[in-house]
């Protein structure tokens, strides 16, 4: 029985399945992080990958039983000689991915993030990292993307993750930044994990003349005020709450950090070292041993004390199950809780 078919039998209903007519859509089991009238790009992972791999043979894609629930079915249609379907191991996933990258390989491996933190950390720290494989990890369902409550969410895989050596830590915005972050995680010679956004993504960097880099921080936006440090759709929250603050007369600068680890650590000095803005810290992540922290300790190492320092990421608790809306808002990271609480940090 595959998760699939264990969830019809809890009672969720599982989405039809034609492989006759492969098509870039989704689940309905997968919920959009999109407002409604938010333009969203279908499964940008699996695209970027396929497009990848056309001009890469070397570049291969495994999961364990979740390709539909990762977007690499897309690749798996485009490319099926080089698609792996490992079942429900993800041990043995990362293993196999390792020895296929000894062999000349680049490895494109997808799971949740819960899975891939909790269940195969020694197994990336001892048979990928250690060694220094280029294999790319990219896992669904990071933070407080799912409604499943605290067995699906992820809220401490950065913290896991950030200790081990030499990964490279990825928290892409939205569309484009996955896009483009594909190809530019493949470049890098060395291990990567990468926070992935499935299904229909929001598109919104579009419209700031947006690149991703890896390793490079990103303005968006300037304002004299407050300075939001965000990362992963929390940027694109940042966003709208800049506009929000803008119109009552608060100017909030945002600034994009795609790559968690390692820091841009010089553009955010620059930028939180301008005087008089507060310097908030936004994330899809625990309090504990995320962005947050990341920033905070550069600050204060480096002899940056901002006027005042703040987070917006999710508590130190196992998160409630339920619609992602209500969880937003409950736990501060919506776009009304956060603007909320910003007005109320400035005074």
């Amino acid at each position: 029985m595959n998760r699939t078919q264990r969830r019809s039998w809890r009672g969720i209903p599982a989405a039809p399945q034609d492989p006759s007519k492969p098509r870039l859509t989704t689940s309905a089991m997968i919920a959009s992080l999109a407002g409604a009238d938010q333009r969203t790009s279908p499964a940008p992972f699996g695209r970027a990958l396929v497009e990848l791999g056309r001009t890469r043979p070397e570049v291969l894609g495994l999961t364990a039983d979740l390709a539909k629930y990762t977007d690499l079915h897309i690749f798996a249609q485009a490319h099926p000689d080089r698609f792996y379907q490992m079942g429900m191991a993800e041990q043995l996933l990362m293993l196999a991915a390792a020895g296929l990258a000894h062999e000349g390989f680049v490895p494109f491996v997808t799971t949740y993030a819960a899975f891939a933190s909790r269940r195969t950390f020694d197994f990336i720290s001892q048979g990928i990292a250690e060694e220094g494989l280029p294999v790319k990890i990219c896992c669904a369902l990071p933070g407080l993307t799912t409604g499943y409550g605290p067995s699906h969410q992820a809220t401490e895989d950065v913290a896991i993750f950030r200790g081990m050596p030499d990964l490279t830590i990825v928290d892409p915005c939205d569309a484009l930044d996955i896009e483009q972050a594909v190809p530019a995680i493949a470049a890098h010679d060395g291990p990567v994990y990468m926070r992935l956004l499935r299904g229909n993504v929001p598109l919104v960097l579009d419209e700031y003349d947006y690149r991703f880099e890896l390793g490079r921080a990103k303005r968006l936006r300037d304002g004299g005020e407050v300075l939001i440090i965000s990362s992963g759709f929390m940027t694109m929250r940042a966003l709208e709450v800049a506009k929000r603050l803008e119109a009552d007369r608060i100017g909030a600068a945002v600034l994009h950090v795609p790559t968690i680890k390692p820091l841009d650590e010089a553009t955010i000095l620059a930028e939180a070292g301008r005087t008089g803005r507060m310097v908030v810290v936004a994330e899809n992540h625990s309090v504990i041993g995320g962005l947050g922290e990341a920033v905070a300790t550069l600050l204060l190492r480096s002899g940056v004390i901002p006027p005042r320092f703040r987070q917006v990421a999710l508590p130190d608790a196992f998160l409630d199950a339920g619609a992602l809306p209500t969880l937003h808002d409950r736990y501060g990271i919506s776009a009304e809780a956060m603007s909320a609480n910003i007005k109320g940090w400035l005074g």
